[in-house]
Order: C-alpha cells, then sequence, then structure tokens
C-alpha cells in the first residue's frame, strides 16, 4: 500500500518504521510544517492515510481525505465532540474512515475484559469503582481517548454511575465525584507511554484490573493493521469492529 502519514512526530515515526517492514511505502507525509500547502490532489496516489496528529489538525485532515477519497485511520484523540457530524458525512459520501482511542491489541483485549467485569461487578454493590490513567508530560488531552473508552465501557455495565469525571492530578483543584459519577483520575508523568487502571473497592478488598504499555510500538504496529484492514472497506467504523470477540 501507499500510505500517507498525517503527523510525523514519536507515533508517526514509529508508524513509518513498522509500515516499511511490512512492505508498504509512505507516498507522503504531511505535518505541521507543510500541512498549509497540501492539497487533496496531492493525496490522489495513495491507499490509505494514517493519522497521528493533533486534536486541531485532525478535523481538517479527515476532511482532506474525504475530499481526495482516500480512506482515512485516525488515531488521534480529542476530536470526539465532531463523532456524529464526521460519522453523518463520511456516511453521505461514501467514504472510509476508522477511529479509535487505540490500536494496540492488548489495549483491545483490555477494552473487551473490561465490559465483561464491568457486567460481573455490578450486583456488587459494595464496590466503587474508577479508573487510573498516567501518560507522558507532552500529552495534549485529558483524559485519555483509552481512559474514555475504558470508562464508558464500565458505565455501559453499571448501572449507580452515570457519567464519567476527569481529575487531572495537579492541576487545579482535585475533584471529588459524587456517588453516581465515575472518576478518571489522570496523571502526567515523565514518558510513560501509557498507563490504565480499573479500580474495584470495597471495605475489605481491591480489585485491580491494570494495561502498562512498555512503548509506543505496540500503537504504531496496530494503526498499520488497521490501515491494511481498512482498504478497500466503504462506512465508518471503530477500531473494535477489527478484532472478533
Amino acid at each position: 500500500m501507499k500510505i500517507v502519514l498525517l503527523g510525523y512526530g514519536k507515533m508517526g515515526q514509529q508508524i513509518e518504521q513498522f509500515a516499511l517492514k511490512r512492505g508498504h511505502e509512505i507516498q507522503l507525509i504531511v505535518d505541521k510544517d507543510n500541512r498549509a500547502s497540501i492539497m487533496a490532489a496531492d493525496l490522489s496516489e495513495a491507499d490509505v492515510a494514517i493519522d497521528f496528529s493533533e486534536p486541531a489538525a485532525a478535523i481538517h485532515n479527515i476532511s482532506l481525505c474525504f475530499e481526495a477519497n482516500l480512506p482515512i485511520v485516525v488515531g488521534t484523540t480529542g476530536w470526539y465532540d465532531h463523532l456524529d457530524e464526521i460519522k453523518s458525512v463520511c456516511e453521505e459520501a461514501d467514504q472510509s474512515l476508522l477511529y479509535g482511542s487505540n490500536f494496540s491489541i492488548g489495549v483491545n483485549v483490555f477494552f473487551h475484559v473490561n465490559r465483561l467485569l464491568a457486567k460481573a461487578m455490578a450486583p456488587y454493590k459494595q464496590y466503587d469503582v474508577q479508573v487510573e490513567e498516567i501518560h507522558h508530560i507532552h500529552k495534549l488531552d485529558s483524559p485519555s481517548g483509552t481512559a474514555i473508552t475504558i470508562a464508558e465501557g464500565i458505565l455501559d455495565g453499571v448501572e449507580d454511575k452515570s457519567k464519567w469525571i476527569n481529575n487531572l492530578v495537579g492541576e487545579g483543584e482535585e475533584l471529588v465525584p459524587k456517588a453516581d459519577e465515575l472518576l478518571i483520575e489522570s496523571h502526567r508523568i515523565d514518558e510513560v507511554p501509557g498507563t490504565h487502571t480499573v479500580l474495584y473497592s470495597s471495605e475489605v478488598d481491591q480489585i485491580e484490573f491494570k494495561h502498562t504499555a512498555h512503548s509506543r510500538a505496540g500503537f504504531a504496529l496496530g494503526a498499520v493493521v488497521a490501515a491494511e484492514w481498512l482498504r478497500g472497506k466503504k462506512g465508518f467504523y471503530q477500531v473494535t469492529e477489527m478484532f472478533n470477540f
């Protein structure tokens, strides 16, 4: 495949490495230095685009790919307020988009088991649940998209919680959740690639369910696999649809 990389930070560079190892070609790299000069025609020779840019750039990149009739995999988070709008445009224009908060195989297994665990714990009201996430200090959005996906999986299975709230530790006044609120506690520490923990706590014990990324490699490989999966398809997809759980 000929791939357009939208964003060329640490993730974009790792995606490039995995793409080349799997026999693909990087047809074009778009980043903040050349984004303003890139037109839809510049994407005409590509088979698929992979976006790991910034929240502010993601909407523009998606629109550019739709204009170019180019399938796009979006790993950038922080733009999900526009999700319904983008879905409508994608489907009406017969375009192709796959998005996800995390493309790692391990994390997607985690998402699946997290939903099962929430349903298993639902009858046991003595346990309160919260989510903790740790990322590097360069991450722009809080909470992480992965933490939001985890929280939504819990909310689908636990009747006592109606919404999630986020507390970014060290930034402003600490939030105290109400009984019906699911707390996401976010930490920004050094160069941590990503750690997510679900905690079910009672007076007598605590259950911890945790995923720790050792590097960005799992995310990068998953993004390339997602691009391979999306090629030739039309529609609006979530990354979970790649997996047969």
